[in-house]
């Protein structure tokens, strides 16, 4: 497979003056996989600033209410900040201190990024500024104060759709005037190479401490895996480990299902269902799978998850699609909401509305399946960010 590249999928598609930039970011990244003393500051901050290994929790109430598969969360809303996005954003803050950058700068949609990057930007002792969709801004208002809290400084982007890919626009603009001084902290397994591969490895160690865990707990590998995709970090981050399980033999018993935003139904054109509604093009920086109409065009989006309000998808999903290794479907905006619901009353646990989808798809495989059968969610975030927008829904005044 070319360096780069995901089958067709993936690549560079930058303006020149980018190219400089992604090839430093490239070297470094793999430099730092081979400097013991990189790779040990990263392993101490998991251990003592993130707080790895998540937990994997066996949801037994969620399981008995469902009569099916044993479910199992990992837990990655226990994370610092609420999210798996720390384990990108400490890891890009690290190297960016290491390519003696100055500042960071970041998009965010569901504001977990925006939060996690302004965290690892005060951990290294860099400036930070954090491009938002107004639109976002408005729904994700908490983290919004968050990031200022923790000296960031966010600007809104009130053009375009008003949300994450519009923020992208604005971030990658910022970068081309900047690039020497400043880092742009991608959030997902998306945009051009080499950061689909270099959030892949970050994120990676959520599978590496499933697998190690769910092993510990049931003595052997699970029957399916589940994530909600976005721009498919946290999916890819739970999938990974298992894909290259050895033997092979094994790894292809694992069912991977990849769970995107339905909003309210690709049928009406106000959902976020990339593999349900699109088709293969070029879009901030990599060839991926995209809403976009006959001429190119990229169509809106609609998700009641602002974190899985996008356009398009990362190429190493594009790929896993194409071959059917993974399954992807999607979750409607009012499944989503009864599953953030369930999960609260059966567990006491808030899951953010991105992994709700992830528990919504869940929640309707369980029943179908013998009740040996296990499976993994990743629970990929808190619901805490999510309760006034989801209260705002149900006309509750907070």
């Amino acid at each position: 497979m070319k360096r780069g590249y995901f089958g067709i999928y993936g690549g560079r598609y930058v303006p020149e003056t980018l190219i400089p930039a992604l090839d430093e970011l490239d070297r470094a990244y793999e430099s730092s996989k081979r400097d013991k003393a990189f790779m040990e500051e990263l392993k101490s901050f998991r251990s003592t600033y993130i707080g790895r290994p998540t937990p994997l929790y066996f949801a037994g109430k969620l399981t008995a209410r469902l009569k099916g598969a044993k479910i199992y969360l990992k837990r990655e809303d226990l994370a610092h900040t609420g999210a798996h996005k720390i384990n990108n954003a400490v890891g890009q803050a690290l190297l960016a201190k290491k390519m003696g950058k100055k500042r960071l700068i970041a998009e965010t949609g569901a504001g977990q990024h925006g939060v996690a990057t302004a965290t690892g930007a005060a951990l290294a002792g860099l400036k930070c500024e954090i491009y938002m969709g107004s639109e976002d801004m408005e729904r994700q208002s908490l983290n919004v104060f968050r990031m200022k809290l923790l000296g960031a400084k966010v600007t809104e982007v009130s053009i375009g759709s008003k949300t994450l890919k519009d923020a992208i626009n604005e971030a990658l603009r910022d970068w081309t005037t900047n690039v020497r001084t400043t880092h742009y902290v991608l959030g997902t397994a998306f945009g051009p190479h080499p950061y689909p591969s270099l959030v892949k490895n970050f994120q990676s160690v959520i599978g590496t401490e499933a697998k190690r865990q769910i092993l510990k707990a049931e003595g052997r590998l699970p029957d399916y895996l589940i994530a909600c995709v976005g721009g498919g970090s946290n999916a890819i981050g739970l999938f990974h480990s298992f894909l290259n399980h050895k033997p092979k033999e094994e790894a292809e018993k694992i069912k991977m299902i990849g769970v995107e935003g339905g909003g309210l139904g690709p049928e009406t054109g106000k959902h976020a269902a990339r593999f349900a509604g699109g088709s293969v093009g070029v879009f901030q920086g990599c060839k991926s799978y995209l809403l976009q109409d006959d001429s190119g065009n990229i169509l809106g989006t609609h998700s009641v998850s602002a974190g899985l309000d996008y356009a398009s998808v990362g190429p190493e999903h594009a790929l896993l699609h194409d071959i059917e290794r993974v399954e992807y479907t999607y979750a409607k905006d009012n499944d989503v909401l009864e599953a953030f619901e369930l999960l609260s009353k059966t567990e006491g646990i808030l899951p953010a509305l991105e992994s709700a989808h992830a528990i919504a798809y869940a929640t309707k495989l369980a029943p179908q399946l013998p009740d040996d059968k296990i499976m993994i969610i990743n629970l990929s975030g808190r619901g805490d960010k999510d309760v006034q927008h989801v209260a705002k829904i149900k006309g509750v005044n907070l």
